[in-house]
């Protein structure tokens, strides 16, 4: 895997729209060319990776809680994330990710991401910063 240090600088996300998919344990399935740009890496560098190879580290582990709370039990998740691009800047996305399902068995997921807007990072960045000081009371 590769481990990408981040570096406090963002990478602007404007237009378009990054589509990928994963499989139940999150690998990735498919990347499409917007999510490879954006992300800075390839498509070879993606398929068969863990999703969280975006993962920034400023990103509070109960959000992501929730989201995998919410898609493995076959619910839709909608929200602003931090990403983490192969270079270490990080770039803002409005996410909607929703189970793929075969009937009714989940088998996989699917996530449509657009540039969140300056009114979504407002609110993120505020319930993020108190999630994490949240997060940091509770380490020993």
């Amino acid at each position: 895997m590769i481990k990408v240090t981040p570096i406090d600088e963002e990478y602007i996300f404007e237009d378009g729209l990054i589509v990928s998919s994963t499989d139940l344990k999150g690998i990735v399935t498919y990347a499409n060319r917007k999510f490879c740009e954006i992300a800075g890496y390839t498509k070879e560098e993606l398929i068969g990776s863990n999703h969280n190879i975006i993962r920034h580290p400023d990103m509070p582990r109960v959000a992501f809680e929730d989201l995998w709370s919410k898609i493995r039990n076959g619910q839709e998740w909608e929200g602003v994330v931090k990403n983490l691009r192969q270079d270490g800047k990080y770039y803002w996305v409005h996410t909607f990710i929703t189970p793929i399902k075969d009937e009714d068995r989940v088998i996989g997921y699917s996530a449509a991401r657009t540039p969140a807007t300056k009114e979504e990072l407002e609110v993120a960045q505020s319930l993020y910063k108190n999630l994490l000081q949240q997060q940091e009371k509770k380490i020993y």
